[in-house]
């Protein structure tokens, strides 16, 4: 569980890390530079990836999921 919570943690500083090199190259590039598609596709990409650990994380029962009665 501690594991899962750490993989989940670093990948939001990476996709945050991602968005700002992603606006840093932005600002800075010229326009001849694919910097910024490769830095916003890492954090497309780190995005899904955070997104299928929590699922599989919730479905597997790692990461438990409270159910409220209807």
């Amino acid at each position: 569980m501690l594991l899962m919570k750490l993989v989940i943690v670093i990948l939001l500083v990476a996709i945050i890390v991602s968005l700002f090199s992603g606006l840093f190259f932005l600002v800075k590039d010229d326009g001849s530079k694919k910097r910024t598609v490769r830095a916003l596709t890492f954090r497309i990409g780190f995005s899904v990836l955070a997104i299928l650990i929590i699922v599989i994380g919730g479905l597997t029962g790692i990461i438990p999921i409270k159910q409220t009665p209807f």
